[in-house]
């Protein structure tokens, strides 16, 4: 076996070597080919994607007297002096150890030298986002007007934080993370060439756990062939990276798919016996039930596995809903174990949360817990039909209660109930009454629209829907089972009436008022100053607005 580390010694040397981003290699490739190169590049992706390499691919096809096809030719002068980092016009800065604007002056300095061999002095500074805003500054007008024997390409993970002004002059190119069949190709062909004999099973571990960087993954295998030698089995891989064995983490997404808490329970603390490394094993839960939300979306072309794995998982997903796995997938890739990967908590909570949470046609699992308000014992089984006395209850003038605390009343969402001051009444579970049961008008609505709009947060590609309808929108007008929603700006008007979001507020509403409302969405003015009814039921409110007080906006 030969020496050197391995993401340095099996680096790509043209840009047909570059895996996994063909996108951005064609683009170069014609630019080079056809003499079109820009004078400032930006390469954005996570780590050990290629940017640098690909930084210096170019540096390489730019300068090389025998280019063909826009590819270096590799045995040259030049392009030997650039892959052994020897050619004097071809500048790496490191943007994190040298982010000053004293660095970014020298380099402008030196940059109107021309080249001493090669036909452009290239500069690939790496981590540009790191600069500090004076450096930046500093750059900015040498890229924007290069002299024309210079090149810039720059590198960062965090293309965020690079100020616009520097990326609207640069052409940019975005790298993605390498698939799970890309990294293995790769790590076969150095295993072929280093003489190691590894299982295929075993590289698809190590790629799995490099998460679409093939620097990782590189790494990964040479540290395992350090501490086992030529042969490397199975099992030492799952020991070396705590990875469980696939089965468990198979009977696990089974226990979660039917909300079995004890079975679930019991594999977890298996786990946490044998010393597993809870990260690694919930990257394999997270990537099987995935798998099982793919399956069950008929999207099994984007899975990669077996013929027989495929199947198992299109069996599993049929036992469940859509709905509830795409909760599963959200409960467990949410968990961090950065502080403890030794914990079984969070994998507790998770599947707790899962198992717990209601099914289709069902209510919310209820803790058996006396009732403060009310006397009634909740429980978890279905409601028994007899009446529960309850104490008598004494009138009391009505008192200002702020979001925390409605939010935290045992009853907030039932409708108010009229009260005798000496007379006991017998009030049935609340699980006995049907959500359609309650009269529903437009002031019912609006009443609990608060209610409604905090029961949003966390829905929506972004996790942020109730954003657009808190302060942007009111209910103005319920036309059968038809709510009319007042907007703004048309603006939220737009976003709201998109199907998928259309579709996500009728479903809450579903939820929240216990019946099917469709929703039809209007412009009004912005921010009516006549204070709604609802507002002004609070004693505190109407004693403000009784003073000259006006309400501007509501907090939700």
């Amino acid at each position: 076996m030969g020496s050197g580390v391995f993401y340095r010694k099996w680096r790509p040397q043209t840009l047909s070597e570059v895996l996994g981003q063909e996108p951005v290699t064609q683009t170069l490739r014609h630019a080079v080919e056809s003499d079109r190169t820009a004078h400032a590049y930006l390469f954005c992706g996570p780590r050990g994607t290629g940017k640098t390499s690909m930084a210096r691919i170019l540096a390489k096809a730019v300068n090389c007297p025998d280019q063909r096809g826009g590819e270096p030719c590799s045995v040259c002068a030049m392009c030997q002096a650039i892959a052994e980092g020897r050619a004097l016009d071809v500048i790496e800065i490191d943007a994190a150890s040298n982010r000053g604007i004293d660095e970014i002056r020298s380099l402008r300095e030196k940059a109107n030298y021309t080249p001493s061999l090669a036909r452009y002095k290239v500069y690939i500074i790496d981590e540009v986002h790191m600069l500090t805003e004076a450096a930046c500054n500093a750059l900015l007008k040498t890229l924007e007007e290069p002299p024309r024997h210079v090149i810039f390409i720059l590198a960062t993970t965090e293309a965020h934080k690079v100020i616009a002004t520097i990326v609207s002059r640069c052409q940019r190119f975005n790298f993605r993370r390498l698939g799970q069949t890309e990294i293995v190709d790769k790590l076969r062909l150095i295993c072929e060439k280093e003489g190691i004999e590894i299982e295929a099973d075993s590289l698809m571990l190590i790629a799995r756990a490099a998460t679409g960087s093939l620097r990782d993954a590189e790494n990964i295998l040479q540290q395992m062939i350090a501490y086992y030698g030529n042969r490397i089995d199975f099992d030492r891989v799952q020991g070396e990276l705590g990875i469980s064995r696939d089965s468990r983490v198979r009977q696990l997404a089974r226990h979660v798919v039917d909300r079995d808490m004890a079975a679930g329970l019991r594999v977890i603390n298996s786990l946490n016996s044998d010393g597993i490394d809870f990260r690694q094993f919930n990257l394999g839960l997270v990537e099987y039930l995935r798998g099982l939300l793919l399956a069950k979306s008929r999207c099994e072309e984007a899975l990669e596995v077996t013929g027989e794995d495929l199947a198992e998982m299109g069996r599993l997903a049929a036992d469940t809903s859509l709905d509830y796995l795409l909760k599963a997938v959200k409960s467990f890739s949410g968990l961090d174990f950065r502080t403890d990967n030794y914990s079984a908590l969070p994998l507790e909570l998770a599947l707790l949360d899962c198992a717990l949470s209601p099914g289709p046609g069902q209510e919310q699992a209820r803790t058996g817990k006396p009732s403060r308000a009310t006397g009634v014992t909740e429980t978890t089984g279905p409601p028994e039909k007899t009446d529960v006395p309850v104490a008598p209850l004494h009138a009391e003038a009505p008192v200002a209660q702020d979001d925390a605390e409605v939010a935290a009343a045992p009853h907030n969402t039932d409708p108010p109930v009229a009260r005798e001051d000496t007379e006991s009444v017998a009030t049935p579970d609340s699980s006995e009454v049907p959500g359609d049961a309650t009269p529903q008008d437009i002031t019912h609505l609006r009443g609990r629209w608060k209610e409604f709009i905090r029961s949003l947060r966390g829905e929506g590609s972004s996790g942020n829907l109730d954003a657009f309808l808190r302060s942007a929108c009111d209910p103005v007008d319920l036309e059968d089972d038809t709510l009319v929603l007042g907007f703004y700006y048309s603006f939220h008007k737009e976003k709201i009436e998109d199907a998928k979001y259309r579709h996500l507020v009728e479903k809450k509403l579903a939820q929240v008022f216990g019946r099917p409302y469709k929703i039809r969405c209007v412009l009004v003015d912005y921010k009516r100053e006549v204070a709604s009814e609802t507002r002004t039921e609070n004693p505190v409110v109407k004693a403000a607005l009784e003073m000259g007080a006006r309400i501007s906006e509501e907090e939700y």
